[in-house]
This record gives C-alpha cells, sequence and structure tokens, in this order.
C-alpha cells in the first residue's frame, strides 16, 4: 500500500465526522419551515406592498404545499409546516376585526399564543416541534453525535426516556414564555396607550425570545450530555 493511499484512509475518518452534512440536514426544515413563510409574509407586505391579508394568503399557500407534500411523500405530517399554516389562517380570521390599533396590538401577541398552544400540545402527544430546531446545534454537524441524537430520539438508547423528558422540558420553557409574551402584549393592549405599546410590544416579543433561550439551557445542557455520551458509549460502533 502506497504512502499516499494510508494517508487517505487515515484522514478519511476524521473528514467524515466532521462533515457538514447533517448540520445542513438539521438546518434545512427550519430555513424552509419557518424562515421561508415568514420572509415571503415580510417581502409581500412590506416591500412589494400587497395588503397584510394577500400576504398572508400567498404564504399560507407555501406552508400548506409543505404540509401537502410532507402527507403525500412522508406519509406523515410536517409538524412546523402545519403550524406555520395554522398561524397565518389565524392572521387571516383576525385581520377582519383589527380595525383600531389596540386590536391590531392584541391580534400579534394572539399569534404568539397560538403558536405557544401548539408547542405545548406536540409535547403533550410527544412529538414537540421545538426538538428538531434544537438537534443541529446540539450535534454539531458530526455525524456520531447526529446518530446518537437519532437512537435518543427513536427510544433505541438506555438514555432516551431521559432525553424524552428534557425535551418536554425545552418545550415547556418556549411554550410558557411565548404565552408570557402574548398575556403581557394583549393586556398592555387594552390598558397601556397605545403610543406606549407601538415600542413596548417588540420589547416584550425580544423579552421573550432572550428569556426562552436562557432558560432554556436548563433542557440544553442535559441534552448535550446525554448526546455526547450516547456518542461515546461502546455499543455506538
Amino acid at each position: 500500500m502506497s504512502s499516499q493511499t494510508v494517508a487517505v484512509a487515515t484522514t478519511a475518518p476524521a473528514q467524515a465526522d466532521e462533515a457538514p452534512n447533517p448540520l445542513a440536514a438539521g438546518l434545512r426544515p427550519l430555513v424552509l419551515d419557518v424562515v421561508a413563510p415568514l420572509a415571503g409574509y415580510y417581502l409581500l407586505h412590506s416591500a412589494c406592498g400587497l395588503s397584510e391579508f394577500a400576504a398572508l394568503a400567498w404564504s399560507s399557500a407555501f406552508s400548506a404545499g409543505r404540509t401537502v407534500l410532507g402527507l403525500l411523500r412522508e406519509r406523515r405530517l410536517n409538524l412546523w409546516s402545519s403550524l406555520m399554516l395554522v398561524v397565518n389562517l389565524a392572521g387571516l380570521a383576525l385581520t377582519f376585526v383589527t380595525g383600531d390599533a389596540r386590536m391590531m396590538i392584541a391580534k400579534d401577541g394572539l399569534l404568539s399564543g397560538s403558536v405557544a398552544l401548539a408547542i405545548l400540545a406536540s409535547a403533550l402527544i410527544g412529538r414537540p416541534v421545538m426538538t428538531p430546531m434544537l438537534m443541529p446545534f446540539v450535534t454539531k454537524g458530526k455525524r456520531d453525535r447526529a446518530a446518537a441524537w437519532q437512537r435518543l430520539a427513536e427510544g433505541r438508547a438506555a438514555a432516551s426516556r431521559a432525553f424524552h423528558r428534557q425535551e418536554r422540558v425545552f418545550a415547556g420553557i418556549w411554550g410558557g414564555a411565548l404565552l408570557t409574551e402574548c398575556a403581557a402584549r394583549v393586556v398592555g393592549a387594552f390598558t397601556l396607550p397605545v403610543s406606549t405599546m407601538a415600542w413596548l410590544s417588540t420589547v416584550f416579543l425580544i423579552g421573550a425570545i432572550v428569556g426562552g433561550s436562557l432558560l432554556g439551557q436548563i433542557a440544553v445542557e442535559p441534552i448535550e450530555k446525554l448526546v455526547e455520551a450516547e456518542a461515546e458509549a461502546p455499543t455506538a460502533a
């Protein structure tokens, strides 16, 4: 065997271990199911001048297409596409009752509240929608960690029960943070001056995101340890 062949053989495992494919595969659903509909809405509404109703309708069509495609191709419900579809449909319904500024502020709060309820409901039925978004950041694009995550998620690992428990904790934290933001925005919409809520509602949303990110570490750190331990377990080979 030549020295060049030996060099390739010895470096191939390291390259495979660090291959970015798992990270890209984990982020792709997030981009397609969450970022694309939101970006489409803002682009159509703000840049193209479409009405809020029309922008929501067109972005709903994208989410609906992804949902139907998932049902036909994979015979399973695409949770994030379905969630975005429900949120957009709720927004379409609420556009008919947003004749005044206070209702417009409250509407945004109700939309985040519907997202929160969907997150909590998905955790209760054992399919937390927040978990696929977390996977790329925990596995860090490493194939052994991605495989360990898969075994834990599918119940094929000894620590799967602890993993699922932390999944529910993570979903509960984010659902609670968004529900709190929803309640604060709705109450503020009808009790505080509109001029105050015009900027305070954004503060509420940022606070919910920051709070969810910080408190979410309560579940993220144990999940990272479980994935790392499973990846290093002798049975993983």
